[in-house]
């Protein structure tokens, strides 16, 4: 029982109420009436019906669960009534209910449980196939409530072709695919692409929900102009805060040539080949007094081979062919508590930020003895945090840190934050601040900055070391356009600052700290399934050299703002 709760029943009523005391009377006072009362129709839940957290405070339990999936376009609101629509709505396949309702996290005959209910939200949302996403109760009952979920489809089939520009550098790509084939929840992808690294067809299917279990399949194959890759996995995740146990299989095999740069263009080349697969099962308490323990116990194997490629520049040194047979075991620590936002990455779109602590620590053990090239441990930890220092300012900080645990090993630290300001409805300032180190970096370890990995006003990987920093402040603008209800539009000023420096491959001709202004359009098409948002950026570079161009145009699609 909540504290309000034993308020309201042990103190006896005194004139001396405040006024927010009366109106939570008042509110306990019309839940009872409701309870008591006949059951509520769907047209008076709007305005008559208590919320959720207050029918839980009250103790009452689920009655039925009405799932609705709806059309792309609602062509009952004029807005949305036009031709076009309507045959978009006819060709779409809808997702099928039970696709809903087995992602859905209470059952009826469950007491209402708020957080259970805003984690349904969550989980439903993060499937690209659905627009929006609302559960609200439409009748109580004899101390039941009935809930209803609401879904609205995107449009999942994606055929056509596409092209961008960064850093100098074109890539263009030829895509068939469906994000939610036959209504099902399935991704099956067929697509071509072009960048500056390589040419390569795939073929890709991901099922998560697979015989409708919570189990993920995914299976992905990669034909290259400078080879091939292949990935297999099922997976039973912890799907959920309160999930109890994970399981699961994976297997995946790489062959490329990669690229080590410098000053922006190819220092070296060398072939790469890996192979990996690890099996593995988890156990956890769930959810208990806000937060989850999940331990995981596997055995996973990781085969590196490096080769100087014919006919091609290969780095001064390449490190030996290594492989790594043994257990491992991961403790992940999370944090229920996650805050539900609008305008940060997105426009117009309800966006959710895991506040609480999430951290994890894992120990691998490889051993010649199950054919390893040398007995070795290695380790991985990471963690993340939100704040909010001062009243609607947001603060996320990350930081990992993985290796070797020998003397001999090397290191990488990375850390990473992201604050945000919101001025208005429209507008928010936000800042971002990333770092990251290798100790004992070798001749084909380095760390690019420059093009999409920021530095917007610099070539492509313009800069590259042992050691990279890379500071941004954007002023973000959201605007209400909703242009053909199809696309939100949004715009950002933004100034970056960073460098890249340390071991072999640094640029010799600019090394020091490059910096940018520029802005930038956001098209964010939010009745697609892949939900991209169109970056169309202008950046002008501040410490050029005469081989840089005065102005960067960057065409890209990114997942956020």
């Amino acid at each position: 029982m909540s504290p309000n709760r034993r308020l309201l029943l042990n103190e006896p009523w005194r004139p001396s109420l405040t006024r927010a005391w009366r109106r939570q009377v008042t509110r306990w006072v019309a839940l009872c009436a409701l309870m008591l009362a006949g059951p509520v129709t769907a047209q008076q839940a709007d305005s008559a019906l208590p919320s959720f957290a207050e029918l839980e405070a009250a103790g009452a339990r689920i009655g039925t669960i009405r799932v609705m999936p709806k059309d792309i376009f609602d062509t009952s609101d004029p807005a949305e009534d036009y031709a076009l629509f309507r045959l978009a709505n006819r060709l779409h396949i809808q997702t099928r209910e039970g696709v809903i309702r087995r992602a859905i996290l209470f059952q009826s005959g469950d007491p209402v449980s708020v957080r259970a209910i805003e984690e349904t939200e969550r989980l439903l949302r993060s499937n690209g196939y659905l627009y929006e996403v609302s559960l609200r109760p439409v009748a109580v009952r004899d101390g039941l409530v009935d809930i209803e979920v609401v879904t609205r489809d995107t449009w999942s089939l994606n055929v056509g072709a596409g092209v961008g520009r960064s850093g100098g550098a074109n890539f263009s790509n030829v895509e068939f695919s469906d994000e939610n084939l036959f209504g099902t929840g399935t991704r099956l992808s067929l697509k071509r692409t072009n960048d500056i690294d390589r040419s390569s067809s795939s073929v890709e299917y991901a099922n998560d929900r697979a015989l409708g279990t919570w189990a993920a399949v995914a299976l992905r194959h990669a034909s290259s102009s400078d080879g091939k890759a292949s990935a297999v996995s099922v997976v039973r995740p912890f799907y959920a805060l309160d999930s109890r146990w994970t399981a699961g299989v994976a297997v995946s095999s790489d062959e490329r040539i990669d690229a080590v740069y410098s000053s922006g263009v190819v220092a070296s080349q060398y072939r790469v080949k890996q192979s990996q697969a690890r099996i593995f099962g988890g156990r956890s308490a769930g959810l208990v007094d806000g937060w989850v323990r999940r331990h995981t116990l596997g055995l996973s194997s990781n085969q590196v081979r490096y080769a100087a490629e014919p006919g091609l520049v290969a780095p001064a040194s390449l490190p030996g062919d290594d492989k790594q047979v043994g257990p491992y075991y991961r403790y992940d620590l999370i944090e229920d508590r996650f805050d539900r936002e609008v305008n940060r990455n997105l426009v117009g779109q309800p966006e959710f930020f895991a506040v609480g602590i999430n951290a994890s620590v894992q120990i691998n053990w490889a051993s010649k003895a199950l054919g390893s090239s040398r007995n070795v441990a290695f380790y991985s930890a990471s963690v993340s945090k939100g704040f909010e220092p001062l009243p609607d300012h947001s603060l996320i900080a990350r930081a990992a840190l993985s290796g070797e645990l020998s003397g001999s090993g090397g290191h990488y630290l990375s850390a990473a934050a992201q604050y945000y300001l919101p001025q208005s409805e429209r507008r928010l300032f936000y800042a971002a601040a990333a770092g990251d180190w290798i100790t004992q970096a070798g001749p084909i370890d380095s760390l690019v900055l420059g093009g999409d990995n920021g530095l917007r006003g610099y070539p492509l990987r313009y800069q590259s070391g042992a050691r990279r920093m890379l500071f941004t402040v954007e002023q973000r603008f959201y605007t209400d356009v909703y242009l053909w209800r199809l696309f939100r539009i949004g715009g950002a000023a933004f100034f970056d600052v960073g460098r890249a420096w340390g071991g072999t491959s640094a640029n010799a001709v600019n090394p020091g700290w490059l910096s940018d202004v520029g802005f930038g359009l956001r098209i964010v098409s939010v009745r697609s399934a892949s939900s991209n948002v169109v970056h169309i950026d202008v950046a002008l570079p501040l410490n050029r050299d005469p081989g840089i161009s005065s102005v960067q145009l960057l065409v890209k699609t990114k997942k956020s703002f």
